[in-house]
């Protein structure tokens, strides 16, 4: 199956008064129609900078370089007219914090109709009108009600919903969730994961789902990429990497997420800190941290390589198998 979305060799960063921070290095991934890729790791570990330079919404101190293939378009060498043209309409994005994301002082159906008015011409009776059709499509009771409401007006969670109604306004091929259920409770976040997953299944869009909660990368990704200090350090599918997690970083990750299926004492924590993104360490990011470490980890980069099965991994560490 063809790739929609294609990253090759993506490098992010950022000039600082202390010097460049390298945010993203050499980062390759790709996403199908109907697939949902998950991006995991720390904060800070480079996943959702990868997606900004792919939406051209980087900071001004920031450069990208590499390829974003959107269809064969490489998005980084775009013009803010083709930029703003793909936006929204083939690619569009759910931020992690709906109320910093809505404009406050616009009502909700307003800035639902402006989508479809600004990218495919619509009057705003036909933008009112498909603006009332996506807040029933992802479920929000009283749709019409809330056309008409403001977004302090409305609960985190029906926040949540509007702005994935926003993202489908133009039916995008990719949609980029990028911390979807952080500020939200329990039952709130089961919801929005199903209203996701119907988004993928039904509409055949691509999703790449940015979280550090592995349980809600187990509930609606198919592929997982691990990504640490600006790298990906494994990737395979959802069911391989959950299963057998082949980079002490993932295993580690695995290690102090909360099972139902598997009776643990405690909870084991990775020690240490993720490293300075401006002072990275010699060899293997990971290796301050890692409880395999040995002196070719200090001394060398590894690069992410393919194992028989499918997965991927860039570790030394050649005896490793499942999560010890």
């Amino acid at each position: 199956m063809t790739s929609v979305l294609e990253i090759d060799k993506l490098f992010v960063s950022f000039a600082t008064p202390d010097g460049a921070v390298e945010a993203v290095t050499g980062v390759s991934l790709s996403v199908e129609a109907g697939e949902c890729l998950g991006l995991v790791g720390e904060s800070g570990s480079g996943k959702s900078q990868t997606f900004m330079a792919a939406m051209g919404l980087l900071a001004d101190n920031g450069t990208a370089t590499g390829h974003i293939r959107l269809d064969g378009i490489n998005l980084l060498s775009a013009t803010e007219k083709q930029l703003n043209k793909v936006r929204g309409e083939r690619i569009a994005m759910i931020f992690q914090d709906p109320m910093t994301s809505l404009t406050p002082h616009m009502k909700i159906g307003r800035q639902l109709s402006e989508v479809l008015i600004e990218h495919q011409g619509a009057d705003k009776e036909t933008g009112r009108r498909r603006a009332l059709e996506m807040l029933d499509r992802v479920h929000i009771p009283e749709a019409e009600r809330r056309l008409d409401m403001y977004p302090h007006e409305l609960s985190g969670g029906l926040r949540q919903r509007v702005m994935i109604a926003m993202a489908l306004m133009c039916e995008p091929e990719v949609i980029i969730a990028d911390e979807p259920t952080t500020a939200l409770d329990v039952t709130v976040q089961a919801q929005i994961l199903d209203l996701l997953t119907e988004v993928k299944d039904n509409l055949g869009a691509a999703i790449v789902l940015i979280t550090h909660d592995l349980g809600v990368v187990a509930g609606l990704a198919d592929r997982v990429a691990v990504m640490y200090a600006g790298r990906i350090v494994e990737q395979g599918t959802v069911g391989d990497i959950f299963a057998t997690p082949t980079h002490p970083y993932t295993q580690g990750l695995l290690a102090c997420t909360p099972r139902l299926d598997v009776e643990t004492e405690e909870l084991v924590t990775i020690a240490g800190q993720p490293p300075n993104l401006q002072n990275l360490p010699t060899g293997c990011s990971f290796h301050p941290r890692c409880p395999h470490v040995f002196d070719q980890c200090k001394a060398q980069r590894p690069s992410l390589e393919k194992m028989p099965g499918g997965q991927a991994r860039a570790c030394f560490h050649a005896a490793m198998g499942a999560a010890e």
